[in-house]
């Protein structure tokens, strides 16, 4: 059953780490089955329980699964192996639409605005047991919030989006407990949540977000807390509408208790308007990254939430590291109040891209979704021979099964470095590689 692999230990922890480690170095792969428990203790010489232990702390870490009478086996992707490992070669001379990233030449210089921060620290030097949250940032931050309809509510910084979200979860479930997750999503996120022993339940999307009969399905079963992205949804650009929040809004109110995180993944790269869903629940919580906007390596996020949320992340934050660098803080106001982003002209540049691709695949019969950001989601019946086609043809796409749980087969395709005189090639070759697809839904 394991192969040349041999599971050791004779307490639960030792028997749990023998196994994450086989599954960390690739001795025992994505699926691959483990001995029934009684079967394993006797090969121990230990008691069942203690097997039993193991397996329930394995689970709780995402490492395995257990599914009935099928017995316990290795996740198909399991907390060890990240999405972000499924990654495609680009071949020599090739072009590379698979990373996700900003285009760097829509980003600021950086220097101006560390220079007037640093300048600050040397005046006013940061020590412990000052304010966590720059003033500044936390007044332009609130007011932007304000007039995006997000409801009132304490501030914190984080390390970003993801850093964010998993401060919330932690806030308030347990292992074992359910997240709804939108279903194509992101893929970061879709590790997070099984890392944390935390459970997935797929939420479908369409072009107007997360449906809502999807996540009322989600929440009767058990789900726990949603996790939705308000615009420029990765991988499919999904926004949502204004309709679209009417209806998921109906459907928290009859779920008050459930936890609510809305990721803003398009601010400042977006000319849509946010239709937030925050209020509705008794505990939520809003984060903006300035990654897309103002580039990956701040590594800062805006958190805002009701005062029990953010209370218990804040307190963690304390007992952790304590708050994020007041440096950084004080450069990203730099850039806000200096204008060193023109959010319209960026949005329409990415825009331009993106609607350029998806209406010349139209053109050839290839159905693309991409309502915002700079990401283009296209369903495909052959995920693996699209890409590798795609690949041979001189162009590197993201597989869908980084972002999928159990929607259909897609690419995503990121357009923030394409030209103009990419799209046709690009379009040709994509027509190439894969059948046109009626569908027009994601899962």
């Amino acid at each position: 059953m394991l192969g040349e692999y041999r599971i050791t230990g004779r307490s639960a922890a030792e028997i749990a780490a023998a196994v994450e480690r086989a599954v960390g170095a690739g001795e025992l792969r994505p699926g691959q089955p483990l001995p029934p428990m009684r079967e394993l203790a006797a090969q121990l010489g230990v008691n069942p329980n203690t097997v039993a232990a193991a397996y329930r702390t394995l689970r709780e870490r995402g490492v395995i699964e257990t599914a009935g009478r099928r017995g316990s086996r290795v996740r198909s992707k399991p907390a060890t192996t990240g999405r972000e490992e499924l990654r495609v070669q680009v071949p020599p001379g090739g072009r590379d639409l698979s990373t996700g990233n900003p285009d760097p030449a829509l980003l600021p210089r950086l220097a101006p605005a560390l220079a007037a921060a640093a300048g600050e620290g040397d005046r006013r030097p940061v020590l412990y047991g000052d304010d966590p949250v720059d003033a500044d940032l936390a007044r332009l931050a609130r007011a932007e919030l304000d007039a995006d309809g997000v409801p009132a509510g304490p501030l914190t910084v984080t390390s970003g989006s993801l850093d964010a979200i998993e401060r919330v979860l932690a806030a308030h479930l347990r292992p074992g407990d359910t997240v709804a997750v939108e279903d194509p999503g992101w893929g970061s996120a879709l590790d997070l949540v099984p890392a944390l022993g935390l459970r997935l339940a797929p939420v479908g999307v369409d072009d107007d977000g997360p449906r809502a009969d999807d996540l009322r399905r989600a929440l009767e079963s058990g789900a726990r807390a949603l996790i939705v992205t308000d615009r420029a949804q990765n991988p499919t650009g999904a926004s949502v509408a204004a309709t679209r929040a009417c209806a998921l809004r109906a459907v928290l109110r009859d779920h008050p208790e459930t936890l609510l995180i809305e990721d803003d993944h398009g601010h400042g790269i977006v000319d849509l308007p946010l239709h937030p869903l925050a209020g509705v629940t008794r505990h939520w919580a809003f984060v903006r990254s300035a990654a897309k906007a103002y580039g990956p390596d701040l590594r800062l996020a805006v958190l805002a939430g009701d005062p029990v949320t953010m209370d218990r992340v804040r307190g963690r934050q304390r007992l952790g590291p304590g708050w994020v660098s007041l440096l950084l803080q004080r450069a990203v106001v730099h850039l806000w109040t200096d204008g060193a982003v023109d959010r319209p002209a960026v949005a329409r540049s990415y825009g331009e891209r993106r609607d350029a691709l998806v209406d010349a695949l139209a053109e050839r019969g290839v159905t693309a979704h991409g309502r915002s950001g700079m990401n283009v989601w296209v369903p495909v019946p052959d995920e693996t021979g699209a890409v590798a086609r795609l690949v041979q043809g001189g162009w590197a796409v993201a597989p869908g099964a980084r972002f999928r749980l159990a929607s259909p087969p897609g690419i995503r395709i990121t357009v923030s470095t394409l030209t103009r005189e990419d799209v046709i090639p690009l379009a040709d070759a994509v027509a190439a590689a894969v059948r046109p697809s009626p569908a027009r839904v994601y899962g």
